[in-house]
C-alpha cells in the first residue's frame, strides 16, 4: 500500500515514529519532545510510512502524497480521528473567510486543546484523558467531551473533587511561570484558566499548512 493509502481512523504505534515520518515535531509525547531524548533529534533519517515498509521512504512522494502528509500532521498532531476531521472540515467550509485558517481555528478551540494549552496537561493526549475522566469544568459545568468548542469568557478549571488527585498535585508544582497564548489568561493561584478572546491565523502554530489541507479535501 502506498503513501496515499495510509488514512487510518487511529494510529497506535509508537507516536515517535509519526514525527519522524512527517519530519516535524508533533508533541505527542509532552516535556520528552523538547528533550535530547526525542528520537527526531537522536535520528536523523526518515523511517517508512507508519506500519509500512522503510522502502517507501525511497519513493518520490507525489502531490497528493504531500498534501495527505499535511492533513496528518494536523490530524496527529490535534489527536483527532479521520471521521472528526472531515466534520471540522466542513464546518471551516461553511465559516466566513480561508477554510484552512478556520479548520485550524476551530481545532484550537477544541477543550482538550484549551486544557493543554493552559498547561494542565503535558501534552494533547494527557489533556483528553483528563477531559474523559470528568476532571475538566467549563462554567461550572463539568464536561467530558474533548472535542467540545469552547467561546470567548468561557472558563475552565479542574472541578474540586479532582484537585486532590496526584495528577493535579504534579501539575501545581509544574504550572508556575508557564507562558500561554494571548487569547488564554491562566490564574495560577486559583488554577482557573479564561478564554480572552477566540485565536485568530496568528496563534496558530507555523508548523501547520491549512491551505495544503484544504487542496488535499479539494482534489
Amino acid at each position: 500500500m502506498g503513501e496515499e493509502g495510509y488514512n487510518v481512523a487511529r494510529y497506535t504505534g509508537p507516536v515517535c515514529r509519526l514525527c519522524r515520518y512527517l519530519e516535524v515535531k508533533l508533541m505527542l509525547k509532552g516535556e520528552k519532545c523538547a528533550t535530547p531524548k526525542c528520537p527526531l533529534e537522536r535520528r536523523k533519517s526518515r523511517p517508512g510510512r507508519p506500519g509500512g515498509h522503510a522502502s517507501a521512504q525511497r519513493r518520490k512522494i507525489s502531490l497528493h502524497g504531500l498534501q495527505l502528509r499535511e492533513k496528518q500532521k494536523v490530524r496527529f498532531s490535534y489527536g483527532v480521528l479521520e471521521r472528526q476531521f472531515r466534520r471540522f472540515f466542513s464546518e471551516a467550509v461553511k465559516l466566513h473567510g480561508a477554510t484552512g485558517e478556520n479548520l485550524l481555528v476551530l481545532l484550537e478551540r477544541r477543550l482538550d486543546n484549551v486544557v493543554y494549552r493552559l498547561g494542565f496537561a503535558d501534552s494533547r493526549a494527557q489533556a483528553r484523558q483528563i477531559v474523559q475522566h470528568g476532571h475538566i469544568m467549563v462554567n461550572e459545568h463539568r464536561i467530558n467531551i474533548p472535542s467540545c468548542i469552547v467561546r470567548s469568557g468561557d472558563v475552565i478549571k479542574w472541578q474540586e473533587a479532582s484537585k486532590k488527585t496526584e495528577c493535579h498535585q504534579r501539575l501545581v508544582e509544574k504550572i508556575r511561570g508557564r507562558a500561554t497564548p494571548g487569547w488564554l489568561s491562566l490564574d495560577e493561584e486559583k488554577m482557573t484558566g479564561r478564554i480572552l478572546t477566540l485565536p485568530d491565523k496568528d496563534d496558530i502554530d507555523p508548523i501547520f499548512d491549512g491551505k495544503t489541507v484544504v487542496e488535499y479535501y479539494s482534489r
